[in-house]
């Protein structure tokens, strides 16, 4: 007899089944060394496939781009502090004809005139509006970086379940493939039998009827494996070459109040929600300091030339402006009402985000628990069936049992078998489901041999607001050349 678990395929005890049992055993054997010498050769790990997924992910890199805008809305808040500088140029000819009196002469004029000038104003004092803006900026760009975090989390999970389901289907295949196999031999006994008039032509019929179900059950089950195998390219980006067995199954926690614990301090969204709070808490801040006065420095310089003649007008100013709003229809104050009404949102939002991820928490770590209770008792239940199915084939060569004896003993060790392979699978998957819902489920967790993402580097070149023909401008424009950004 064969045992077909975990990819691969070791030999118990034969049966005393004569020929039958033999040609199985012999065929079931050269498609294992012909699978373990294939797999050795061109084997893909789960980390290789958690690399390329990181890699390939569109996904990561669209919210990269997300977050490299939130860092310039801190340079545009900034900015509102630096000097604004303007200049205008504008050049005019005008001509016509006029008389003065009426006897006088018709006479003509043109003349062109040149004006250039330049104008500068500097926010001297605006009751800290602009330092409300920029750190509220700051808290949207730390919540952008958690959300980051989160969408790397969903790409590395789905590559895992990618990379499991493909595991699994393959599984199923061979299982499903090794039953058509089976039944064959069954038939083929069955035929013999009813030519000595052993058995009738219904367990003959039976066995035709359990080989079409076979057949269709092994069609349904290659069906499934290319439906992995697009959502394995999908995720990772690229079709499964030959997954090797999993590794061990990642540490999590002891238990459910520990796993929530580290969730709750540590888990992305937590974290997002947390600045989203304190930036709406700012925002509230600037909407009431949006009524005060503001005070400006101004100064501007012109001249004025007239291209025709040697007439000419140069001069400037300086000036202290003061402005401030008196009425403005109430929008003044239902923007500062508006503000403290997005912040009690905000404020209940991390709330329900923390009932949120607790609950995934405790669910994960029960599908956890269930996966592992469900593998074990599916080991418990394998072994019973190839107990039982040897014992009843042993028995129908005996003429102790009939053809559908021997065929339901097939098909309960077939359940049980496909059954314990989904229980592995789904451990796994349960078992890294739990490591995102903690928030653990990161390359930097996992150790992967990626390249890293610092998410501070670019926000520590334009946080500054650097001019475009400034060095660090230069250096920015290099930045987003090399990251293919015209």
């Amino acid at each position: 007899m064969v045992k077909a678990f975990g990819g691969q395929r070791v030999m118990n005890a034969t049966p005393k089944t004569g020929t039958v049992g033999k040609s199985l055993l012999v065929g079931a054997l050269s498609v294992w060394i012909s699978a373990v010498s294939t797999v050795s050769a061109h084997a893909e790990n789960l980390a290789d496939v958690l690399v390329s997924a990181y890699n390939h992910s569109g996904l990561i890199d669209q919210n990269r781009a997300l977050l490299r805008a939130a860092d310039e809305n801190v340079a545009i808040a900034a900015s509102t502090l630096r000097p604004i500088v303007n200049w205008s140029a504008n050049m005019t000819r005008t001509w016509g004809t006029a008389r003065t009196a009426p006897l006088a002469p018709v006479a003509s004029s043109v003349s062109t005139t040149a004006t250039l000038g330049i104008s500068a104003s500097l926010l001297v004092y605006d009751f800290g509006q602009s330092k409300l803006r920029i750190d509220a900026a700051k808290e949207n760009v730390l919540a952008t970086r958690e959300g980051l975090i989160e969408i790397e989390q969903q790409v590395l999970l789905r590559a895992v379940a990618a990379y499991m389901n493909v595991r699994r289907h393959n599984e199923f295949v061979a299982l499903r493939h090794s039953n058509v196999r089976l039944i064959i031999q069954e038939l083929r006994a069955a035929k013999d039998r009813f030519e000595v008039g052993e058995v009738t032509r219904t367990d003959v019929a039976l066995a035709e009827a359990r080989l079409a179900a076979a057949r269709a059950g092994l069609a349904g089950a290659q069906g499934l494996l290319v439906s992995a195998q697009e959502e394995f390219g999908a995720a990772v980006g690229h079709k499964p070459r030959n997954l090797s067995a999993p590794p061990r199954l990642p540490k999590t926690a002891s238990s459910p109040s520990a796993a929530k614990a580290i969730a709750l301090r540590s888990h992305p969204n937590i974290k997002k929600t947390q600045h989203t709070v304190t930036a709406a808490e700012l925002n509230v801040l600037l909407a009431e300091a949006a009524m005060k006065p503001t005070v400006n420095l101004t100064a501007q310089y012109g001249l004025t030339e007239n291209v025709n003649s040697t007439l000419f007008q140069r001069g400037g100013s300086v000036g202290l402006n003061v402005a401030g709003p008196i009425y403005q229809g109430g929008r003044l104050s239902a923007l500062a009402r508006q503000a403290m009404a997005q912040r009690d949102s905000a404020r209940a939002g991390l709330h329900i985000q923390g009932l949120v991820i607790a609950q995934s928490v405790g669910t994960a770590f029960s599908q956890l628990q269930v996966a592992r209770a469900t593998l074990q008792a599916g080991e418990r239940q394998v072994r019973a069936a190839r107990v039982a199915f040897r014992g009843v084939r042993e028995e129908a060569t005996l003429g102790a049992r009939t053809t559908l004896d021997v065929l339901n003993a097939e098909q309960e060790l077939l359940d049980a078998q496909a059954n314990r392979i989904s229980a592995s699978a789904d451990e796994y998957i349960a078992a890294y489901t739990l490591l995102s819902s903690m928030g653990l489920l990161t390359a930097d967790n996992l150790k992967l041999a990626v390249q890293s993402y610092d998410p501070a580097a670019y926000y520590n070149m334009v946080r500054t607001a650097p001019a475009l023909k400034s060095a660090q401008g230069q250096k920015l424009d290099r930045v987003l050349r090399a990251l293919g950004k015209e």
